[in-house]
């Protein structure tokens, strides 16, 4: 008799665990990338994408570019070097130094060369073409595009908090630089500022 009440316990133990797992849904709902999604307050793709845009148009209307053009009768090369993150948080500036490549390429005004670590993949390419690709293809060496300009930079971070409310503030800084002379061209700044609440947050 008790063997078969255990039993009995034991099976309604499994129902009632299978039931619980049954019960566990998951729900993903799909939104556009340009709709803002703010989770956190923290730095996100939505701020990088809107920063990048409005400092790069920012950067095409000054009177650098009209200087050049006229002077040297072409439109400058530029590359985007190291933008550091010099904030509080771990930001992928990978995604924002794309971003301001994107606008760069996009604005027409200028021309783009790659960055170091994208140059040494290719000319690790171009080296193994001289020995192992046939004459008529293999592509030449010491002939690539120098750079004028090298845009850099740095996204700073800042957190007011008290009890359950914050403001975090960011500030990216670029500044564009004329690589034969040292000389700054351009130098940028956008700030942005988030109210964040929540009922219990560490931060």
């Amino acid at each position: 008799m008790k063997k078969r009440i255990i039993s009995v316990m034991i099976i309604t133990i499994v129902i009632f665990m299978f039931a619980g797992c049954a019960s566990t849904t998951r729900t993903v709902t799909r939104v556009s990338v340009e709709e803002v999604a703010d989770q956190s307050g923290n730095w996100n793709d939505t701020d990088s994408r809107l920063v990048a845009e409005q400092m790069i148009k920012d950067l095409m209307y000054r009177s650098w570019l009209q200087d050049f053009v006229l002077e040297e009768d072409r439109k400058p090369v530029l590359v985007v070097g190291t933008i550091r993150n010099l904030s509080s948080e771990h930001i992928q500036s990978e995604t924002f130094i794309k971003d301001i490549e994107r606008e760069l390429i996009n604005s027409g005004k200028v021309k783009f060369v790659a960055g170091n670590k994208e140059r040494t993949e290719v000319r690790k390419e171009r080296l193994e073409q001289q020995s192992y690709a046939s004459d008529e293809t293999a592509k030449r060496l010491a002939v690539e595009s120098g750079a004028d300009f090298m845009l850099q930079g740095g996204i700073k971070s800042n957190i007011d908090a008290s009890g359950s409310k914050a403001v975090k503030f960011y500030q990216v800084d670029l500044e564009l630089v004329n690589v034969e002379s040292n000389e700054k061209v351009w130098i940028g700044s956008k700030e942005i500022k988030k109210y964040v609440k929540k009922s219990k947050m560490k931060w």
